[in-house]
């Protein structure tokens, strides 16, 4: 069965949604978040929640704009484990974000060899 709204079928096909752990600080998380999607020409900046961020960008694809969200929580499992959530749709953002990911689990492996 189709839906009857193409912006639902649109969200749906250009999501991404994905976890990570890592053993980067919260807020070092989302600074580096805020950093890279800036440099990619999208709004990025915290939300007044805390260990949360959201990027917003122009249209793409068939959307009139699209969004995402990272949020970081700090001691998950054990201390110093940090779990990054990303969740974004959009004919660019998605795969910006599953980019962002890959970046964020390269920077953490840097930092902790080193």
């Amino acid at each position: 069965m189709m839906s009857a709204n193409p912006f639902d079928e649109e969200l749906q096909r250009t999501a991404f949604q994905k976890k990570a752990v890592v053993k980067l600080a919260p807020d070092r998380a989302l600074d580096l978040a805020i950093a890279y999607f800036k440099e990619r020409g999208y709004r990025a900046s915290r939300t007044g929640r805390p260990g949360q961020m959201f990027v917003m960008g122009g249209p793409e694809g068939g959307l009139p704009r699209v969004t995402g969200e990272i949020s970081s929580r700090k001691d998950v499992g054990k201390p110093g484990t940090t779990l990054v959530t990303l969740d974004a749709a959009g004919e660019n953002l998605g795969p910006a974000m599953k980019e962002f990911l890959v970046f964020l689990r390269a920077e953490n492996k840097r930092q902790t060899a080193g």
